[in-house]
């Protein structure tokens, strides 16, 4: 195994807030993102959240379920590490740090075998797995190498952009919102047939929590989101009463009830109605529920927790990660196109499209 870092699992270390959210007890196909939904399914199937954790276990790792079937170690993401370099070292893996890929090519000697040079070495095998992650989190070591292998072997890949990623909004929405900073609530954020249940979090600079890093998977420029603040609610049913005094201090008041004092404050005086008649209180429950938010970009892969996009499904075998043009060569986790929904998620893809390739070879 060959590692540009100066130490092995960097990414899993800073995972979960340092806990590594190491899968999730409801994986299934829907939880993935790529231009082949289907692509997924086969490896995902032969090595279930179940088999991972079976090995957790087995290494007597302690863990719980936080939400949403979001399964995290009581301790430490450095436990998954050791685990990983434990099994390593059962199987008798050579792990070499600091080995900087300059090429990846077929062996002339050897065609059916692929050398890898690196700044100090030359390595020499008859099968290559790329798993080098994706462009998110540079600051970490991500590099584009795992696509630049794939296009220097004729292999084609998707466009690549930030997923799981914060949100920007432009200098107007920034005024309304901003000061807001730290401000969270339970929405459902929407972009087109997809929509999600969870946190949103008011940013310096735009809306980030766990219903916006998912839905930003699925945002593309120009589009405009859509959040429901008060999901299966009357936010404003303290206002319909025939003794509730129709006026703005008695619509934050029952807003008040709903949401955090500010957060009602302010969605009343975004709504902007100069008089708060039946028809004006059913038009601003109405825009609760279908609030639009047109954000002016992302946070940028600085910010992503993964990288939407990569080696195109069409040019691998679904059932071993090998590309059906270069045998021999395989990719797994997150340079291919398959991105999975925050939660474990895409961990999970790396633990199951890397079982797929080690049984293939």
């Amino acid at each position: 195994m060959l590692d540009h870092a100066d130490r092995p699992g960097k990414k899993i270390l800073i995972s979960g807030g340092g806990r590594c959210n190491f899968t999730n007890l409801h994986c299934k196909p829907e939880n993935f993102l790529s231009a082949n939904p289907h692509f997924a399914r086969s490896a995902l199937a032969r090595y279930t959240p179940q088999d991972f954790i079976a090995l957790v276990e087995k290494h007597g790792i302690p863990y719980h379920e936080k939400t949403l079937g979001q399964l995290f170690c009581d301790g430490s993401a450095k436990e998954i590490v050791a685990m990983l370099l434990a099994e390593c070292a059962e199987a008798g893996v050579e792990i070499f740090l600091n080995e900087r890929a300059h090429s990846v090519d077929r062996d002339l000697e050897r065609m059916s075998a692929f050398r890898i040079v690196t700044e100090t070495s030359e390595f020499a095998a008859p099968a290559l797995v790329v798993a080098t992650g994706g462009l998110s989190i540079p600051k970490m070591g991500a590099t584009p190498l795992g696509y630049e292998i794939a296009a220097h072997f004729g292999i084609a890949v998707k466009d690549c952009r930030p997923a799981l990623v914060p949100l920007l909004l432009d200098q107007a929405a920034q005024h309304e919102w901003c000061d807001l900073a730290g401000l969270s609530a339970e929405v459902i954020a929407s972009v087109g047939r997809q929509r999600f249940r969870e946190k949103l979090l008011i940013t310096h600079r735009g809306l980030s929590g766990p219903a916006i890093l998912q839905i930003s998977s699925y945002w593309r420029e120009m589009e405009a989101i859509v959040i429901d603040w008060a999901p299966e609610k009357t936010a404003t049913q303290g206002l319909l009463a025939q003794t509730a005094r129709r006026e703005e201090a008695t619509a934050k008041a029952a807003l008040r009830k709903e949401f955090s004092a500010r957060l009602a404050d302010r969605l009343v005086d975004l709504a902007g109605l100069p008089r708060w008649t039946n028809a004006a209180i059913s038009q601003f429950e109405d825009k609760l529920h279908h609030w639009r938010f047109e954000p002016d970009g992302t946070e940028g892969y600085e910010k992503a927790e993964v990288t939407a996009g990569g080696v195109d499904t069409e040019e691998l075998s679904a059932k071993t990660m090998e590309a059906k043009q270069a045998p021999g060569l395989y990719f797994i986790g997150e340079v291919v196109d398959v991105t999975g929904h925050l939660g474990g998620f895409n961990f999970q893809w790396a633990w199951a499209s890397g079982a797929a390739a080690g049984r293939a070879i």
